[in-house]
């Protein structure tokens, strides 16, 4: 994840088979929520890095994701913008996930974006503005963050692994991250954010 820690660029495990997979839990909390205490916990574990962004995820389903089952995602934050495939399915713990690097150099590239996905058929699409906290280490990446759509929010914490030669050594290094901040043992969602906040989507997924 060396690209990552320079410069954002979304994380995918780097090494060999697994360079274009996800491999992360996701837990959904509530205001109660101790971020501070959260906060204090990942600083004692020496993080490379941390900081906070505002970031805008545009998410697209079109025909070919209805039915191979993945999004397209466009994101725009102060430090990257990317297209985005994840793929859709029971459990998101380990998922494709292939990032194309859209750079900054030429500004918001939205409307373009939104105009290359609808040749592609989309038939369903919705923003998400998250307010994101952020901790990078050496393997890993923790975030974080409320994520909102009108009316519509949700506040998550994730714990993805950018290192592991498999996927069982990826996932210790999530569970070594876990059990250090008191997740080990809490109940993770095992769908994506947007069919979290999209009951639409759902539907749509499910053909209805």
């Amino acid at each position: 994840m060396n690209a990552v820690i320079q410069g954002k660029t979304r994380a995918n495990v780097t090494d060999g088979s697994l360079r274009f997979k996800e491999i992360e839990h996701k837990y959904v909390v509530d205001d109660t929520f101790d971020l501070a205490r959260f906060r204090d916990a990942l600083a004692a574990l020496g993080p490379v890095r941390s900081y906070q962004v505002r970031v805008r995820d545009r998410y697209y389903l079109t025909d070919g994701g209805l039915a191979r089952r993945f999004l397209l995602r466009h994101r725009f934050d102060a430090q990257l913008q990317q297209l985005t495939i994840k793929a859709l399915g029971a459990d998101t713990e380990v998922r494709d996930e292939i990032n194309l690097d859209l750079g900054q150099h030429a500004g918001d590239q939205e409307v373009q974006v939104a105009a290359f996905v609808a040749q592609l058929g989309a038939v369903w699409s919705d923003t998400v503005h998250k307010d994101v906290d952020v901790w990078y280490f050496p393997d890993a990446e923790v975030v974080h963050y409320v994520a909102s759509s009108g009316e519509r929010s949700i506040r998550c914490v994730e714990f993805e692994a950018t290192r592991g030669d498999t996927v069982d050594a990826a996932l210790a290094i999530v569970e070594r991250l876990e059990r250090a901040t008191s997740f080990a043992g809490h109940v993770r969602a095992q769908v994506s954010l947007p069919q979290l906040l999209f009951p639409e989507l759902v539907a749509r997924l499910a053909g209805v």
